[in-house]
């Protein structure tokens, strides 16, 4: 085809001729994945979704996203912990020795919980909108890179990459398993079955508008009072492990961790997002749970937390406590000046009239991972702040743009 430029052109040429297909073809997938209940808990949350087998269940999207790559003839790797579990990876362009960008989207997605309007395993489109859960988180992404996957290659642009471009479908994002086995991202960079240099994760929403180059890391602590149950109509007789639990909240309502601010990620945070006790209204609890959701920064530590809350445990007179780490993941925090980022704001602003902002956020996506195994990686992608909400969405024009704006990329960096 010629020069970069003429490559350039030609996708912009093929997006503007064909929206209309494009734009069909788009809501058709999403339709079509979001259909499929590939809900991921954690395992004690399983009897929860009798739909469910396993967590995540994973294969009914991947088998959508096989059958496309075989449609528009693009080559992929099926990579699976577990059977039901795989992770896809479509790749274009033969050079694999030379630069290599991954696009991943994560199949999994949360529960639905409660407040639809309507089935939210069932897309409803109004208003250029598409509801249902998973359209933002992370379905609609991944038909956006599955629609500019079939661009490059209908426009034979594959064949003049010098490196490769890696459109990715992975598992079990969503929810991380106390046992620390993961069957994503994790499994991939520990098998050593990727070897990307740069990765853009389509999973921060904020409207192509921002650029995700840190996350604070993540720490869920299970904590349990043990107290002694009783027959409730002789309390002296027993401990109430709820008023102990009380007596401990009471002061970490307000807890001051130990931080150095950090100039895209404020402070950090802690959540009570679940308190569980008791059994009868005639039975002195013996135990009573609650799992904290701690967003900690760099330089903090899983260490440093739990003493902080063992302080507080002391204070309690008769109290007796235990700590469980559910799940850790560590902050990042990347050059928000690098090339990477330099690129996706030149793109946005020629093609969208804006030009992305760097900025960190609170959750977490693969980036962490990716980063920690040397590869430059940082967050973008279409979708607003709608995820794990009730009535989620992504607008349509945005999931278009993405396509487009993921072939011309992938064309610069690649070229």
């Amino acid at each position: 085809m010629g020069t970069t430029m003429d490559a350039k052109a030609a996708i912009k040429n093929y997006f503007h001729k064909n929206y209309s297909k494009i734009e069909n073809r788009i809501i058709e997938l999403v339709r079509e994945m979001v259909k499929q209940r590939t809900v991921n808990v954690v395992p004690e949350k399983l009897p929860e979704h009798p739909y469910l087998k396993f967590r995540g269940e994973e294969y009914r999207v991947a088998e959508i996203v096989k059958r496309e790559f075989d449609r528009i003839g693009v080559p992929f790797d099926e990579f699976a912990r577990m059977q039901g579990r795989p992770n896809i990876i479509g790749k274009l362009g033969k050079n694999s020795s030379g630069k290599r960008l991954l696009m991943p989207a994560h199949m999994d997605v949360v529960p639905a919980g409660e407040g639809w309007g309507h089935d939210p395993f069932d897309v409803v489109v109004k208003d250029g909108k598409l509801y249902g859960r998973g359209t933002n988180d992370n379905k609609g992404p991944l038909a956006s890179i599955l629609v500019a996957a079939e661009a490059l290659k209908k426009l034979g642009l594959d064949a003049e990459l010098k490196g490769q471009l890696l459109v990715a479908a992975l598992a079990d994002e969503e929810a991380a398993d106390p046992d620390g086995i993961d069957y994503g991202i994790g499994y991939l960079l520990e098998e050593n079955l990727i070897h990307p240099n740069h990765a853009i994760i389509p999973d921060i929403g904020e409207d192509m508008k921002e650029i995700d180059v840190a996350e604070k890391g993540r720490l869920v602590l299970k904590i349990t009072a043990i107290g002694k149950q009783a027959h409730g109509s002789t309390p002296d007789e027993g401990i109430n492990a709820i008023f102990m639990m009380t007596k401990l909240l009471n002061q970490i309502e307000d807890i001051k961790l130990d931080f150095k601010k950090h100039p895209l990620l404020g402070a950090p945070t802690m959540n009570l997002g679940e308190i569980h006790g008791g059994v009868a209204p005639n039975v002195v609890p013996g135990t009573c749970t609650i799992f904290l959701d701690f967003r900690i920064l760099p330089g903090m530590t899983r260490t440093a937390v739990i003493h902080q809350l063992e302080k507080y445990m002391s204070n309690i007179e008769n109290g007796k406590f235990e700590i469980k780490v559910m799940s850790e993941s560590i902050p990042f925090s990347v050059d928000p000046e690098n090339d990477l980022v330099k690129l996706i704001q030149k793109t946005t602003w020629e093609e969208l009239g804006f030009a992305a902002k760097a900025m960190g956020m609170g959750g977490g996506t693969y980036a962490k991972n990716l980063i920690q195994n040397g590869i430059l990686a940082v967050g973008w992608g279409p979708g607003g702040n709608t995820a794990h909400i009730a009535n989620e969405y992504v607008e349509i024009q945005q999931l278009v743009d993405f396509a487009r704006l993921t072939c011309l990329i992938a064309l610069e960096i690649l070229k």
